[in-house]
């Protein structure tokens, strides 16, 4: 691993994804094997652990990896881990197996065979006391619980050899990122301290002001964007793309950013997401994870700095990859740009423009162009999202909430 941080839980990458005449060899023997259709978010987890992202996972967890991880955030072997990587199948397919059989996990979007899997446990769970714990609520509202109370009856535990990446290295070729690829990049720039910065949105101007804090304090940054599934009313990833390498190409150093994409599904878990983004940061060789206002939250679940707390919280040694917190940051017309409660005075607290996604997201979507102020996002980032939403047929309604508007923030 060079002069990088070392992988979580490991000295190297544990890399689950085969190649050459063995990937040949192991794919003819899955379409021999009995089926299991897997979800986008299943797919997505299986893909992290193939490319050396879920480092140091080797499958699907198992029943008392998945309890531990959900009370405590530790596997049975002590390893920090915060949020439960499982499969799921339904009962007459689990009664079908038993132990020590080997499927193959199938995509059930286009039929693509994933992997396949040495079945270790089937056990069943009690999906509300795995969401109040990961996302501390089981509302059925919150897209993460949603997803989790619509998996299937039985969890499936076991190692895994992962076959494919599916769509993602065609379809985001130039941006999807094996973790041995950006630690490459980062060992040829001879940077030492990488500060990852995770999206989901277009960077809007808060978004740039935190990343270009990080590039201060470190040698380089990492803008890491999600290009797996997001819920209704987020900018899909194609769009997101094309606006940050637009943004990065007018407004930054591109000698001190490197851009990467990684194929997961968001869970809108907060705190315990921000977490796993910390895990596999660092992984993916960075050693700082910024954390800011709201961090892979949705609606009001959580506070704008629970995410945080929860960094704070973690005991001595559950995670290398330390956290780069920021402020609630916005546009100050007193001081006539970016600024955060740390550095604004108190004198101009009526004259502070909050930024968010959610906010930028719900103008474009009514058509409400002339409300968006300049001060929102650059004018070139603008051009491209008001054309995304001129071109949409459907449209889906963003709902606001407080740490959305810059209520509360006190």
């Amino acid at each position: 691993m060079g002069k990088l941080i070392r992988p979580h839980g490991s000295d190297n990458l544990i890399t689950l994804l085969l190649q050459g005449e063995e990937l040949a060899a192991e794919r003819r023997r899955a379409e021999t094997l009995p089926q299991a259709r897997i979800t986008s978010r299943e797919v997505g987890d299986l893909i992290m652990m193939g490319i050396g992202g879920f480092t140091p996972l080797k499958g699907f967890m198992g029943h008392d990896d998945w309890k531990g991880v959900c009370a405590e955030m530790k596997m049975t072997d002590g390893t920090f881990w915060p949020i439960p990587i499982t499969v799921s199948v339904d009962k007459e397919f689990a009664d079908s197996i038993r132990e020590g059989d080997e499927i193959t996990l199938v995509n059930d979007e286009d039929g693509d065979l994933m992997a396949t899997m040495k079945v270790g446990d089937k056990y069943t769970i009690d999906k509300s006391f795995e969401c109040k714990h990961v996302f501390t609520t089981d509302d059925l509202e919150h897209p993460g619980v949603k997803m989790v109370m619509s998996q299937k009856e039985v969890n499936l535990g076991g190692e895994v050899k992962v076959l494919s990446e599916s769509y993602f290295p065609k379809e985001f070729a130039g941006i999807y990122q094996r973790p041995a690829e950006s630690r490459r990049i980062f060992e040829e720039k001879g940077w030492r301290t990488i500060a990852a910065l995770q999206l989901r949105n277009p960077m809007h101007r808060s978004h740039e002001y935190l990343a270009k804090i990080a590039i201060e304090v470190s040698d380089g940054l990492y803008i890491h964007q999600l290009v797996g599934k997001l819920k209704p009313g987020d900018i899909p990833a194609d769009v997101r793309v094309k606006c940050i390498n637009t943004l990065v190409e007018n407004y930054f150093n591109k000698e001190r950013v490197v851009m990467g994409g990684y194929p997961l599904d968001m869970r809108y878990a907060g705190p315990r997401e921000a977490l796993l983004h910390g895990v596999f940061r660092q992984n993916f060789g960075c050693t700082h994870m910024i954390i800011g206002r709201d961090h892979a939250g949705v609606g009001e679940y959580y506070g704008p700095f629970d995410a945080q707390t929860a960094y704070y919280d973690l005991w001595e040694g559950a995670l290398e990859c330390k956290m780069l917190p920021i402020d609630w940051t916005f546009w100050d017309y007193g001081q006539g740009g970016m600024a955060s409660m740390k550095t604004s005075p108190d004198k101009n607290k009526d004259k502070r423009l909050f930024l968010s996604g959610t906010k930028l997201r719900k103008l474009l979507s009514e058509g409400k162009l002339d409300e968006i102020p300049p001060e929102f996002s650059r004018p070139e980032v603008l051009t491209i999202l008001k054309e995304y939403y001129a071109g949409l047929t459907e449209k889906v309604e963003i709902k606001m909430h407080g740490y959305a508007t810059g209520e509360g923030k006190k």
